[in-house]
């Protein structure tokens, strides 16, 4: 091959990077403008979490509300257990959890719609694992995901559960520190009535204001666990929906 020749073969070859390197960057950045278009119309972002931010706000002004009229204080004062203490102190830890998985949630809802391969997130973790699989391992694939999305805020709903279950043993205990200040023997004694009537008094406050703030805790974190359920249905079904499209490019 003659000296101009191998110039042309090098010009050539030249001119077929630079138009590689063309095209690459024109889709670059017909990516980037439909990035910013799609956030321009995108304008209610995280709106997940400023429904839970926005439930939860009115709920602690219930609360407050609740405190300054004195109801609260009187709770308190007539358990003698602290069991109620308890059972605000496992809703707190579980709204925590549902705060958290909430966030999570909206994250990867903003990141679905509008979707960066430069970042970490779940739709590009689910494309990379899309890639080359056909027909039912897709399908095992879905499945997957859905399992481990439920998973992730199950324990919210088990805590709620324990809300429950922790107002029921307050119930108990309640009456059999009523049932203990009986004495059966002494019934006809004037003297010991009245400290068998306190007794009694005193445990059946605990019994009904302890299932009182189960059962109110209780729908209270289930209300946000519903929120939470509704925005991982969302994400699950954005996710599938994403990987359909974009996976078998």
């Amino acid at each position: 091959m003659s000296f101009a020749q191998s110039i042309e073969s090098e010009a050539a070859t030249t001119d077929v990077g630079t138009a590689e390197d063309a095209e690459r960057g024109e889709a670059h950045v017909a990516w980037i403008l439909s990035r910013v278009r799609n956030d321009a119309k995108d304008e209610r972002r995280s709106l997940l979490f400023f429904r839970f931010a926005l439930l939860n706000i009115v709920g602690f002004a219930m609360v407050g509300f609740a405190w300054q009229i004195g109801l609260i204080a009187q709770v308190l004062e007539a358990d003698k257990t602290n069991l109620s203490l308890v059972i605000a102190a496992v809703f707190v830890l579980g709204l925590g959890l549902c705060a958290q998985r909430v966030w999570q949630t909206s994250q990867e809802l903003d990141r679905v719609r509008s979707f960066d391969p430069l970042l970490p997130s779940k739709a590009a973790e689910y494309l990379s694992l899309l890639r080359g699989v056909e027909g039912e391992g897709r399908a095992m694939l879905a499945s997957a995901l859905r399992l481990k999305l439920a998973q992730r805020i199950a324990v919210v709903r088990h805590i709620a559960n324990c809300l429950v279950l922790l107002g029921l043993i307050g119930t108990v205990i309640g009456f059999v520190i009523a049932l203990s200040g009986v004495e059966p023997k002494e019934a006809g004694d004037v003297k010991a009535i009245a400290p068998m009537v306190s007794t009694m008094i005193e445990g059946m406050s605990t019994a009904l204001y302890t299932t009182l703030i189960g059962a109110l805790l209780n729908l209270w974190l289930l209300t946000n666990y519903q929120l939470l359920a509704s925005g991982t249905v969302k994400l699950i079904t954005g996710l599938v929906e994403f990987g359909e499209v974009n996976g078998r490019t």
